[in-house]
């Protein structure tokens, strides 16, 4: 898969692949949230979400592009050599929900993966207007990462979280 995320107007410009979704474009969809979330460039990511968009993640309840910019500048400040793998879990018409996992450290070297689900609702245009993550993290040692990959997009052939027993 070559696509990339290229920036969107602050408008409520359409984000292909829009709904309704067939499997083709779920998949799509994922992976191109993945790609965007791989560049932990908050204002980047940002432009996915509709402007008034609504977050459940773990306990905080971002609103909006501007709150979301704050946590995931906040998010990225504290989780650094961020790697991250999305996978489609199901979808309906503007909704899909995947599985993913993520590795990161802290500041002192501290390696943790975390899992998580998430359910995803789109407008019209392809823009998320609603995002609820479930999450739970697993202290690990930095031998036992499992994505490896250099900063950004992870690469095709790269394996999945299926591929990895995850």
């Amino acid at each position: 898969m070559t696509d990339h995320i290229a920036p969107a107007p602050e408008a409520a410009a359409a984000r292909p692949p829009l709904p309704p979704f067939t499997r083709e474009t779920a998949v799509r969809k994922v992976r191109l949230a993945e790609d965007a979330w791989n560049t932990r460039d908050p204002q980047r990511v940002a432009l996915a979400y509709t402007p008034d968009s609504r977050w459940r993640n773990r306990a905080e309840f971002p609103e909006g592009r501007a709150e979301i910019v704050a946590f995931l500048t906040r998010k990225w400040d504290q989780e650094l050599d961020y790697r991250l793998i999305k996978e489609l879990w199901a979808f309906d018409g503007h909704r899909i929900a995947v599985r993913f996992a993520y590795e990161c450290h802290d500041g002192a070297g501290h390696w943790k993966r975390a899992y998580g689900n998430e359910n995803w609702e789109f407008d019209d245009n392809g823009l998320m207007r609603r995002r609820h993550a479930s999450i739970n993290d697993l202290p690990i040692a930095e031998s036992d990462r499992k994505f490896h990959w250099p900063p950004g997009r992870r690469p095709d052939d790269h394996p999945g979280l299926g591929d990895l027993g995850l």
